[in-house]
């Protein structure tokens, strides 16, 4: 009994943070529209700059708070680390892929690129943890693959993204080299070293954990404002119409949909317990809006639409949280 009333407190913690993290998001994106200069102008303050040292620090604080311990010790579960890693960079892209190149050439088509580039992106990392532990999953395996499918993506979403776009249009991939480099240098590094940090700051870093949490946020919110503030400034969201929203919308709620549906049906094949049956449908279906913001910025670099190509990823968070903070919370009283 006392169990289910915890489970129950978490669960409506987490939907407080939702309820805070939504707005917050449509709140910068209203600021970057009436207000863009900031982020178009490096005076009197780079906001680019402190963006950057901002995400190094992220990665640097969850490098800290990972647990080798812990992530050796559920290793060997390979049936369900490979229905997660294959879920994530293999079952989203084929299910995204014929709506990308449908509209291949639409005025809308940044739109779509933006559902190929959420489809290819890594899984997310807390949340996927948080609805795991509330729904009484596996919570070692859970963050295990989130941390694997960091490290995995800064290779393969930049390399899923080449295949989808040609070489000059909209976006320069012939300096493949150079962007995974950058994304080596702001997400592998600072894990790398913060995993070196481990055995001196873990418990520093685990006692100001609401701190880390809502810095986690603010560096996102700051990267979504800069994002859509140079989108307004030059224009890119003048094509997009309130039908174009509404399909997205849909789209993106079936999409989530359709893979937790797919990945249930696949752990039933391979006989999962309720356990790794809960973890895989949490970590295999969510994907990571910090990653994305991240990588938006570095393999989109230079181009005008970032806000707009970010637009299905945040559509898609938000429903991700408020759906599966639901699933999740349900799953908790069974």
């Amino acid at each position: 009994m006392i169990c289910v009333n915890v489970q129950q407190k978490i669960v409506q913690i987490n939907l407080k943070k939702i309820n805070f993290f939504i707005p917050a998001l449509l709140a910068v994106i209203i600021i970057g529209k009436f207000f863009p200069q900031a982020a178009i102008s490096d005076k009197p303050i780079n906001i680019k700059l402190i963006g950057d040292i901002g995400i190094a620090l992220v990665f640097l604080f969850y490098g800290i708070s990972l647990n080798l311990s812990r992530l050796k010790a559920d290793i060997s579960n390979l049936k369900l680390h490979l229905t997660i890693q294959l879920s994530t960079f293999v079952l989203f892209p084929l299910i995204v892929i014929p709506f990308v190149l449908w509209f291949r050439g639409h005025e809308t088509w940044l739109l779509w690129l933006g559902g190929f580039f959420l489809a290819s992106l890594p899984s997310t990392v807390s949340s996927a943890a948080v609805l795991t532990s509330i729904a009484k999953g596996n919570v070692p395996a859970a963050i295990f693959n989130a941390s694997i499918s960091s490290m995995v993506g800064i290779f393969l979403t930049p390399l899923l993204m080449g295949l989808i776009i040609h070489s000059g249009q909209n976006a320069d991939f012939s300096e493949f080299g150079t962007i995974i480099l950058k994304l080596i240098l702001q997400v592998f590094l600072p894990i790398a070293v913060g995993l070196f940090l481990n055995r001196f700051l873990d418990k520093w870093v685990e006692k100001r954990s609401n701190f880390i949490k809502i810095f986690d946020r603010s560096v996102i919110l700051l990267i979504i404002y800069t994002s859509f503030a140079k989108s307004f400034y030059n224009n890119q969201f003048l094509l997009v119409k309130i039908a174009d929203l509404v399909l997205l919308v849909l789209f993106c709620l079936i999409l989530l949909f359709v893979i937790y549906q797919i990945i249930t049906f696949i752990c039933k094949m391979l006989k999962f317990n309720r356990k790794d049956t809960i973890t895989a449908q949490f970590s295999g279906s969510q994907k990571s809006l910090i990653h994305g913001t991240v990588m938006a910025n570095v393999i989109f670099s230079g181009m005008a639409g970032v806000g707009v190509i970010l637009l299905p990823l945040m559509i898609y968070h938000a429903l991700q949280l408020i759906i599966f903070g639901i699933v999740a919370g349900k799953k908790a009283k069974h």
